[in-house]
């Protein structure tokens, strides 16, 4: 006996689930409703089958094939229109003409026993055998009245309550003989129930119900396919299930990977190379498909993830569905009822309540409060750049595709033919993404000059060398599984918020310039970068007194890019140097703060026991420098701003240093003590860079390790400030530590304080109006100065929900005190 599988109808009420995707296809258990179906039909012999097919028609017959790897020999009967229960079954007549056939929906979940079906249609010599089952609620089916022997007397469809007379329905399960087709008319819609049985019954043909035992559930609603994957896990539904049972009812399939310190309540499935982070915690009820990654923090009940999904950390997932290829980020919410349709991205922090409907392709930003569907309008970011470029996690918000575009648009804001100049860290993700940038660059008439793998600082200075701009790509500073995008303008700094914002126009439009055929850019690698960019940097630096000097130093390259360029530097320097992890490593492109931290504890050991003047450890791109003194006692980041000042500042005696507002006002003693003066700046990186390149600055700092050397080059640059550094100390014949002893302590203390966007604004009025008749600095964010000089400042973080606070006064107590104070400010504004 053949049997025949309807895929055709379009779920509408599942919709935006079968927005973009079959209803059959719809996974249950990570298996689509369908393949349950199927393995149902092999279980009982019926190995031949026939699929009617309609709606989005190519994926089914993609998906299953000719059935070789189920077992099974599949052919498909394709709808041109819909046409109705029946009609689709006419369609196949051709396959089913010979012999009695069974008919069963692709999407309904069951294990009834076929074979007792097709035995009792042959005892009663049926013509028609319908299979029914009992419900606790008809309203959504057809109601079957049989007699003592089976035949059925009578039916309805979808009734009222009040013409609820039974609780046996039709399951659209059938065994027919072919001379019910004689009742189909072909080519139009007809329906089973409707139209041909009520005629069958009207010529007395014999028609059967069977009411059948065992489990059936027709899914047609969310609430019924949320049902469905609980009852697969509860075992009330005889499937197979595709995994291991590694604890009672909880089931990891083949490939994933569970951290032992996950938390996994059962019963709940885990699909095939699944990735599920220490501290995540899922629930019962739960399945999570193919290649979803499930970070630390997360939380999942009764949620249904499709496949490649990410779930970002601290999100917290309860009763909703999530389609195929969505990105959850940071501590998003999606409440009970929720729908998620396919490729979203649902931002950090927002929420989605309970019952509404996010159609696929959409965007929720972050932040969002989202109470009704989102289902025309797409809802796009409000802005591409970040502190550090373009920043997002690889191959989740950073793809290829997205760099490709990204490049395409950076290029049609320069002229055709103009050099863009390329660069990237040791990390394979920057590799691979760089070479599709390069890629859209050519294709829109750009000439690229690839530098491969250097420090950024090289980076930035062979950009300003003859180039219309740069891209730098490189793993997010402390997040390893993040990378960062870097513009730079033809100074080689980064692009300015004008340019920024030119880029996000070119992006969001998508109106990219390709080139003719004719005019593809040429890829060039130049020759002898580093040897340039040291005689440059000794050309521009002042090195006198380093080789009479006797110095000794240590250098920690990280296993970064900055070891590429040490190896000549310090050789010219003349310098007696020890340099410790110098070669790269592809498997730790950044550095946690633990990382950096045990680094610069174990480089204060070389130093200590060497006699050596200092150390210096650099970050992975060369950027940043951190400092160790002659004890082997580690200079925090702060210290070493103002140690760097001193030096720079008692040997220039004149002109300004760049330093950000959040920086302690000692600054400003120890510049004025020299005859030097400050300019704050933002706290954005391009505004110090802008002030750093100015005629008159002598010096620029931030702070967290970034220097600005600007007799070469306007940029941070770990590299010249080390070896303007080493100049300083040989000069001046003093240690760090007495330099750094000479220096008032600062006291300023810092906190964060987690802040929805949608009140963002609401804080930073209230703090104002907080600050009455005190003196408010509004260079960046608000910074409230006090009568007695402790000052405190709010900033609202750019790309995180999150406002940041800094608090400075004469001692730890009295900056806390300060920093409590305004705290409270911001947490009543906020809530």
């Amino acid at each position: 006996m053949k049997a025949v599988v309807m895929a055709g109808g379009e779920g509408t009420r599942l919709r935006p689930m079968t927005s973009s995707m079959p209803k059959p296809l719809l996974p249950v258990a990570n298996r689509p409703i369908m393949e349950h179906v199927l393995r149902l039909l092999k279980r009982h012999g019926l190995n031949e089958t026939v699929v009617t097919v309609q709606f989005l028609a190519s994926l089914v017959k993609n998906y299953f094939g000719d059935g070789e790897e189920l077992g099974m020999e599949l052919s498909y009967a394709n709808e041109e229109k819909p046409l109705g229960t029946a009609g689709s079954v006419k369609n196949a007549e051709e396959a089913l003409k010979d012999d009695a056939f069974l008919v069963i929906s692709g999407d309904a979940l069951t294990d009834f026993d076929l074979t007792d079906l097709i035995n009792f249609h042959k005892e009663k010599g049926a013509l028609v055998t319908v299979c029914l089952t009992r419900v606790p609620n008809p309203l959504e089916f057809g109601i079957t009245i049989v007699d003592e022997e089976g035949k059925v007397e009578r039916f309805l469809e979808k009734p009222t309550w009040g013409q609820v007379f039974s609780d046996t329905v039709n399951t659209g399960i059938y065994v027919m003989e072919p001379e019910v087709f004689d009742y189909v008319e072909p080519d139009v819609p007809v329906d089973w129930s409707g139209d041909v049985f009520p005629q069958l019954m009207k010529d007395g043909k014999p028609i059967y119900g069977y009411v059948a035992e065992g489990y059936w559930e027709d899914v047609g609603t969310h609430e019924s396919y949320v049902k469905a994957q609980a009852d697969v896990l509860e075992g009330k539904v005889d499937v197979d299930i595709d995994g291991f049972e590694i604890s009672p009812g909880v089931w990891v399939a083949e490939g994933a990977e569970v951290h032992p310190d996950a938390v996994l309540r059962g019963p709940l499935y885990i699909g095939d190379y699944a990735k599920v982070e220490a501290g995540a915690e899922i629930r019962e009820h739960t399945v999570v498909g193919s290649n979803v990654v499930v970070k630390s923090g997360a939380f999942l009940h009764k949620a249904v993830v499709h496949d490649n999904v990410y779930v970002g950390p601290h999100s917290n997932l309860r009763g909703c569905v999530v389609g195929k290829n969505t990105d959850i980020m940071r501590a998003a919410r999606i409440e009970d009822g929720a729908v998620i349709g396919d490729e979203c991205l649902i931002g950090e922090e927002s929420i989605v309540q309970g019952n509404v409907r996010v159609y696929p392709f959409k965007t929720i930003e972050a932040g969002a409060f989202v109470n009704t569907s989102v289902i025309w309008e797409s809802r796009g970011q409000a802005h591409l750049f970040g502190a550090r470029g373009v920043s997002g996690i690889l191959n989740v918000e950073i793809t290829p595709e997205l760099a490709v575009r990204l490049a395409g648009a950076y290029a049609t804001t320069l002229k055709k033919g103009s050099t863009v100049t390329t660069a990237r860290d040791h990390s394979r993700g920057a590799r691979a993404l760089k070479r599709a940038v390069i890629s859209a660059l050519q294709a829109s008439a750009i000439d690229v000059r690839d530098l491969e793998n250097v420090p950024l600082p090289v980076a930035r200075q062979q950009t300003a060398r003859g180039s219309a701009g740069g891209i730098m790509i490189r793993t997010t500073l402390g997040v390893p599984d993040s990378v960062d995008i870097m513009f730079f303008d033809g100074q080689g700094a980064d692009l300015s918020q004008g340019s920024q914002r030119k880029l996000d126009r070119v992006f969001a439009r998508q109106e990219y310039r390709r080139a003719f055929p004719g005019e593809i850019g040429d890829l060039h690698f130049p020759a002898s970068v580093f040897d340039s960019y040291t005689g440059s940097l000794l050309r521009n630096v002042d090195i006198t007194g380093i080789a009479e000097s006797g110095l000794k130093v240590v250098v920690d390259a990280s296993n970064g890019s900055a070891g590429l360029v040490l190896p000549s530097l310090l050789g010219k320097l003349g310098v007696d140097s020890l340099t410790i992890n110098p070669g790269l490593d592809e498997s730790r492109p950044t550095e946690t703060a633990d990382m950096r931290r045990s680094g610069l504890v174990r480089l204060g050991e070389i130093v200590a026991s060497s006699g050596a003047a200092f150390g210096v450890r650099f970050d992975p791109v060369g950027e940043r420098l951190s400092l160790v003194d002659e004890k082997g006692r580690i200079v925090e980041d702060d210290r070493s701003l103002l140690v760097m000042l001193d030096l720079i500042a008692s040997e220039r005696r004149s002109g300004r240093v760049a330093l950000p507002v959040t920086t302690t006002r000692i600054a400003e003693q120890v510049a004025a003590y020299h005859g030097t003066q400050v300019e704050w700046t933002t706290t954005s990186p391009d505004d110090l860079t802008r002030v750093g390149g100015e005629e008159g600055t002598i010096f620029g700092g931030d702070g967290k390790g970034g220097f600005i050397v600007p007799e070469f080059s306007s940029v941070y640059d770990g590299t010249a400030a080390f070896v303007r550094l080493i100049g300083l100390v040989a000069r001046t014949q003093l240690t760090l530590s007495q330099i750094d002893a000479r220096i008032p302590r600062a006291h300023v203390l810092k906190r964060d304080l987690a802040t929805p966007w949608a009140v963002k604004g609401l804080v930073m009025r209230r703090v104002v109006e907080a600050a009455g008749d005190r003196f408010v600095d509004t260079t960046d964010g608000v910074r409230v100065v006090e009568t007695d000089g402790r000052w405190v400042m709010v900033l609202p973080d750019p790309a995180e929900a999150v406002t940041h606070l800094w608090a400075e006064g004469p001692d730890d107590a009295s900056a806390q005190a300060l920093l409590d104070e305004w705290a409270a400010v911001v947490d009543s504004a906020g809530r």
